[in-house]
Protein backbone atom coordinates (compact mmCIF):
# COMPACT_ATOMS: atom_id res chain seq x y z
CA UNK A 1 0.00 0.00 0.00
CA UNK A 2 1.31 3.46 -0.98
CA UNK A 3 0.53 6.38 1.34
CA UNK A 4 -0.86 9.33 -0.66
CA UNK A 5 -0.49 13.01 0.22
CA UNK A 6 -3.24 15.59 -0.08
CA UNK A 7 -1.36 17.09 -3.05
CA UNK A 8 -1.39 13.70 -4.84
CA UNK A 9 -5.10 13.28 -4.18
CA UNK A 10 -5.76 16.82 -5.48
CA UNK A 11 -3.79 16.01 -8.63
CA UNK A 12 -6.02 13.01 -9.28
CA UNK A 13 -9.16 15.07 -8.58
CA UNK A 14 -8.33 17.74 -11.20
CA UNK A 15 -10.01 15.84 -14.02
CA UNK A 16 -13.16 14.92 -12.07
CA UNK A 17 -15.81 17.58 -12.67
CA UNK A 18 -18.78 16.16 -10.77
CA UNK A 19 -19.11 14.64 -7.32
CA UNK A 20 -22.04 13.22 -5.41
CA UNK A 21 -22.76 15.46 -2.41
CA UNK A 22 -24.66 13.82 0.43
CA UNK A 23 -26.49 15.75 3.13
CA UNK A 24 -28.89 14.90 5.97
CA UNK A 25 -32.60 15.41 5.36
CA UNK A 26 -35.11 16.85 7.80
CA UNK A 27 -36.44 13.33 8.48
CA UNK A 28 -32.96 11.91 9.22
CA UNK A 29 -32.37 10.33 5.83
CA UNK A 30 -29.44 10.93 3.52
CA UNK A 31 -29.93 12.85 0.28
CA UNK A 32 -27.42 12.74 -2.56
CA UNK A 33 -27.16 14.91 -5.61
CA UNK A 34 -24.54 15.51 -8.31
CA UNK A 35 -22.66 18.79 -7.95
CA UNK A 36 -19.95 20.31 -10.16
CA UNK A 37 -16.70 21.31 -8.47
CA UNK A 38 -16.42 24.14 -11.03
CA UNK A 39 -12.93 22.88 -11.96
CA UNK A 40 -11.81 24.63 -8.74
CA UNK A 41 -9.46 21.91 -7.54
CA UNK A 42 -6.29 23.49 -6.22
CA UNK A 43 -7.32 21.32 -3.33
CA UNK A 44 -6.27 22.35 0.15
CA UNK A 45 -9.29 20.78 1.79
CA UNK A 46 -11.85 23.37 0.67
CA UNK A 47 -14.18 22.89 -2.27
CA UNK A 48 -16.91 25.13 -3.67
CA UNK A 49 -20.29 24.42 -5.32
CA UNK A 50 -22.95 26.79 -6.65
CA UNK A 51 -26.68 26.36 -6.07
CA UNK A 52 -29.78 28.42 -5.43
CA UNK A 53 -30.58 29.70 -1.97
CA UNK A 54 -34.06 28.13 -1.94
CA UNK A 55 -32.79 24.62 -2.79
CA UNK A 56 -33.16 21.59 -0.53
CA UNK A 57 -29.38 21.26 -0.24
CA UNK A 58 -29.12 24.72 1.37
CA UNK A 59 -31.89 23.94 3.88
CA UNK A 60 -30.29 20.59 4.72
CA UNK A 61 -26.85 22.13 5.29
CA UNK A 62 -28.31 24.87 7.46
CA UNK A 63 -29.85 22.14 9.69
CA UNK A 64 -26.78 19.86 9.69
CA UNK A 65 -23.48 21.02 8.21
CA UNK A 66 -21.92 17.52 8.06
CA UNK A 67 -21.66 16.40 4.44
CA UNK A 68 -19.82 13.90 2.30
CA UNK A 69 -18.50 14.19 -1.24
CA UNK A 70 -17.81 11.18 -3.48
CA UNK A 71 -15.62 11.42 -6.61
CA UNK A 72 -14.89 8.76 -9.25
CA UNK A 73 -12.06 9.22 -11.74
CA UNK A 74 -11.63 7.47 -15.09
CA UNK A 75 -8.56 5.53 -13.94
CA UNK A 76 -10.05 3.45 -11.09
CA UNK A 77 -9.48 6.31 -8.63
CA UNK A 78 -12.14 7.01 -6.01
CA UNK A 79 -12.16 9.51 -3.15
CA UNK A 80 -14.72 10.14 -0.42
CA UNK A 81 -14.50 13.37 1.55
CA UNK A 82 -16.04 13.95 4.97
CA UNK A 83 -16.47 17.61 5.80
CA UNK A 84 -18.40 20.53 7.14
CA UNK A 85 -20.39 22.75 4.78
CA UNK A 86 -21.09 26.46 4.98
CA UNK A 87 -23.47 28.54 2.87
CA UNK A 88 -21.85 31.65 1.40
CA UNK A 89 -23.91 34.53 0.04
CA UNK A 90 -21.11 36.97 -0.82
CA UNK A 91 -20.81 38.08 -4.47
CA UNK A 92 -17.04 38.74 -4.15
CA UNK A 93 -16.59 35.13 -3.04
CA UNK A 94 -18.77 33.96 -5.95
CA UNK A 95 -16.53 35.78 -8.42
CA UNK A 96 -13.42 34.24 -6.90
CA UNK A 97 -14.69 30.71 -7.62
CA UNK A 98 -16.74 31.28 -10.81
CA UNK A 99 -15.88 30.00 -14.27
CA UNK A 100 -17.76 30.44 -17.52
CA UNK A 101 -18.92 26.80 -17.64
CA UNK A 102 -21.28 27.59 -14.76
CA UNK A 103 -23.12 30.13 -16.96
CA UNK A 104 -25.00 27.16 -18.45
CA UNK A 105 -26.78 26.70 -15.10
CA UNK A 106 -26.87 30.31 -13.88
CA UNK A 107 -27.41 32.52 -16.95
CA UNK A 108 -26.94 35.80 -15.05
CA UNK A 109 -23.62 34.66 -13.66
CA UNK A 110 -22.76 35.95 -10.21
CA UNK A 111 -25.74 38.33 -10.50
CA UNK A 112 -28.21 35.42 -10.58
CA UNK A 113 -30.99 36.18 -8.07
CA UNK A 114 -30.87 33.80 -5.10
CA UNK A 115 -27.39 32.47 -5.94
CA UNK A 116 -25.58 30.75 -3.08
CA UNK A 117 -22.26 28.95 -2.82
CA UNK A 118 -21.53 25.93 -0.69
CA UNK A 119 -18.05 25.73 0.80
CA UNK A 120 -17.07 22.30 2.08
CA UNK A 121 -14.10 22.17 4.44
CA UNK A 122 -12.78 18.60 4.42
CA UNK A 123 -11.83 16.82 7.62
CA UNK A 124 -10.94 13.45 6.15
CA UNK A 125 -10.30 12.07 2.66
CA UNK A 126 -10.62 8.32 2.02
CA UNK A 127 -9.12 7.17 -1.28
CA UNK A 128 -8.93 4.03 -3.39
CA UNK A 129 -6.51 3.90 -6.31
CA UNK A 130 -6.43 0.46 -7.86
CA UNK A 131 -5.08 -1.74 -5.07
CA UNK A 132 -3.97 1.23 -2.93
CA UNK A 133 -6.26 2.69 -0.33
CA UNK A 134 -5.91 4.94 2.65
CA UNK A 135 -6.96 8.17 4.23
CA UNK A 136 -5.63 11.64 4.79
CA UNK A 137 -6.68 13.53 7.90
CA UNK A 138 -6.72 17.25 7.23
CA UNK A 139 -5.61 19.71 9.89
CA UNK A 140 -8.40 21.70 11.53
Amino acid sequence: MTERSLAEIAGKMRDIDVCMMSTHTETGGIAGRPMSNNQDVDYDGSSFYFTLEDSDVVAEIERDANVSLAFKGDDNFWVAIEGEAEIIRDKAAFEEHWNEDIDEWFEEGTDTPGLAMIKVEARLAHYWDGEDEGEVILPS
